[in-house]
């Protein structure tokens, strides 16, 4: 079997002084707190390079994430459905669709999403981040999962009353006593942690979970907020590359344990942090000989009622009276509608005992508990996040439950379809071979092509 080589990347993509944050729906940048980064890696082995990279930003939709995975793919030599590019989803950040941008340029009034010039940087700076790294990638013999309970973040973020209907939607920031009172409800209460070894050297981890990443934004300065500050901790305290993926945190939020005071990121930045330690010290290593990548194509519809129709949706961009938010929000859904004929890709990464699942838009907690039930013999980690152009993938019961989510999902109700999808990629597939060695130790300072197709808070 031919040598196994990893190359992290890292480079930073904050936005300039007065770029739009949140697809120019809030403030837009007036101060930086902490950078946003595109972290990731690039695989080298048995099979052509995969890149893996978590972006921290709020989303990027439809043909920007298309030119992400282009550009990744052109850096590392391999092709761009071999690349998994999700967003983290912090509010105070960029949220991009240049096909969108082209149709505010074009008619004006509603308040831009992206710096195209910028967008072009950033691109450039991550492709020469990852051809850096392949000059020196690290050769890895062995991989640790892990896993920890994390203590009061996540909870759901939808709260039904007796009727069965949303009684209470729990975002962020939640300042109603009665809405934090409520049970979590749903939620998937593990941080799951993947490293990269050489024999006893650990090379690098990544960690996934599921919440919005938002402890209070909208004020235009610039973070990556409670998760990407515990992820940049965790790097410095153990001089390890540290990637964090956002999983499937549509109707996740921290808002039962977070009423919107600034002290309350630190407390959550802290909880995530131990977290993440406690699930680095639970791990245990397995050998790894090869991996193997996987691709579903997932081909979703667009919604029918009138207020989700091209016409209707040009109809509010052209209108100089309708609000600027909802000019913005029209031009999103004629993007989502120019690429509705072409599938999103679910990719995985099998690697050892574990299954790495790459999702696009903003899915419920609910299909990242259902992809961990279709592999109960493997350690399935999810991030949410891929191509935004979507938005929430709801259950189907959430849509008559009502809520928010409903009224801006982009695509018809496809809880069948999405898990059709998952199971497929999910498969009994023969995975590579791995045989437990040792648990890792905590040392802080040290594909399978499928062919057939699947028919803001």
């Amino acid at each position: 079997m031919p040598a196994l080589y990893v190359a992290p990347f890292a480079s930073e993509v904050t936005p300039p002084l007065g770029h739009p944050l949140c697809g120019g729906w809030i403030e837009p940048v007036r101060a930086v707190d902490d950078p946003l980064r595109a972290l990731g890696l690039v695989l080298l082995g048995n099979e052509a390079p995969v890149v893996l990279c978590a972006v921290d930003w709020c989303g990027i939709r439809n043909e920007a994430h298309r030119a992400w995975r282009e550009a990744l793919a052109g850096a590392a030599h391999t092709t761009a459905e071999r690349v998994a590019v999700q967003s983290v989803h912090p509010h105070n950040a960029p949220f991009v669709d240049s096909v969108a941008q082209k149709y505010i340029d074009a008619h004006g009034g509603s308040p831009a999403n992206l710096d195209l010039q910028f967008f072009s940087r950033c691109l450039d700076q991550v492709a020469q981040a990852i051809q850096n790294a392949l000059k020196q990638p690290l050769r890895f013999d062995a991989i640790s999962i892990g896993r920890a309970t994390v203590d009061r973040v996540a909870s759901n973020r939808r709260v039904l009353g007796k009727d069965g209907k949303v009684r209470y939607t729990r975002t962020s920031a939640t300042r109603d006593p009665e809405a934090r009172a409520a049970p979590e409800g749903l939620i998937d209460p593990y941080l799951r942690t993947l490293g990269f070894w050489h024999g006893d050297r650990p090379l690098l981890a990544l960690h996934y979970y599921a919440t919005h990443p938002m402890s209070y934004y909208g004020d235009g300065r610039v973070t990556s907020d409670f998760c990407g500050l515990a992820r940049d901790e965790q790097a410095r305290a153990s001089r390890l590359a540290q990637i964090y993926f956002t999983g499937c945190a549509g109707n996740i939020t921290a808002g039962k344990y977070n009423d919107g005071a600034k002290a309350n990121r630190v407390v959550l930045r802290d909880r995530m942090g131990m977290a993440m330690r406690a699930a680095w010290r639970a791990s245990r290593r397995s050998a790894v000989q090869e991996w193997k990548w996987r691709v579903e194509p997932l081909q979703l519809q667009a919604r029918r009622e009138a207020a989700f129709r091209r016409d209707t949706s040009l109809k509010v961009l052209k209108d100089p009276k309708a609000s600027p938010a909802a000019r913005g929000n029209a031009a999103f859904q004629l993007a989502w509608l120019d690429r509705i004929d072409k599938p999103i890709d679910l990719t995985c990464l099998e690697i050892g005992p574990a299954s790495l699942v790459h999702l696009p838009g903003e899915p419920f907690v609910e299909y990242q508990l259902a992809a961990q039930a279709l592999r109960p013999d493997r350690f399935v980690c999810v991030a949410g996040y891929g191509d935004g152009g979507p938005g929430y993938l709801l259950t189907d019961v959430a849509y008559v439950e009502g809520g928010y989510e409903p009224t801006v999902a982009l695509a018809a109700p496809c809880e069948k379809t999405l898990k059709t999808a998952l199971q497929r990629l999910l498969g009994k597939g023969q995975a590579p071979a791995g045989a437990a060695v040792q648990p890792a130790a905590d040392r802080a300072g040290s594909t399978t092509r499928h062919t057939h197709a699947a028919t803001r808070d």
